[in-house]
């Protein structure tokens, strides 16, 4: 499935592209996401960790992450495996950085999903269009916490929280939901 978000930072474009560049406090904004090593040439190994109702998928895997900073874009090329629901997931992300004023800055991202196994039947696209608005708004607001904060040491305290299925699935059930009533 394709994701498509786009978002505005009040920061101006190279202070949020440094940002983006350093991958373990972009990793600390990301809802459920942990670091947990590093390799050569982009290579980051990490988890994400998704609690759905009575379902909880941890999935451990490797992300590339190839940035152009001739064109303030990159893509990410990620995939990984829940051990222990057997459902895997796979995605490829592009994003693109462009300055909307001096200090504000306008991030583009494209997403393609694909998930397998029994978290699959949580991938249809409204459903999971409307829980990535949700997800993004929360990644935002960390990392316009961090890039205000007034310390390096500050900054490293600010930290997305976890993803709480339950309360995430329903709303963006709910939001979802009304959505489609507005459409009518």
């Amino acid at each position: 499935m394709r994701i498509e978000q786009g978002f505005e930072v009040s920061q101006p474009v190279e202070r949020v592209w440094d940002f983006f560049q350093d991958v373990p406090a972009v990793a600390t904004c990301l809802p459920g996401a942990e670091l947990l090593g590093e390799g050569e040439e982009g290579r980051f190994d990490g988890r994400v960790t998704v609690k759905l109702g009575p379902m909880t998928a941890s999935f451990e895997g490797t992300c590339f992450v190839m940035p152009d900073p001739n064109i303030l874009s990159g893509r990410l090329e990620g995939k990984g495996v829940d051990k222990r629901g057997g459902s895997r997931g796979q995605v490829k992300v592009d994003y693109v950085l462009e300055e909307t004023g001096s200090a504000s800055t306008r991030v583009t991202i494209e997403a393609d999903v694909t998930l397998s196994g029994a978290v699959a039947q949580f991938g249809r696209t409204g459903l999971i269009n409307e829980m990535s608005n949700r997800l993004i708004g929360e990644f935002v607001q960390c990392l316009e916490a961090k890039l205000a904060a007034p310390s390096k040491k500050a900054a490293a305290e600010v930290k997305a929280g976890e993803v709480h299925g339950i309360r995430l699935f329903f709303a963006s059930l709910w939001a979802w939901i009304k959505g489609l009533f507005r459409r009518s």
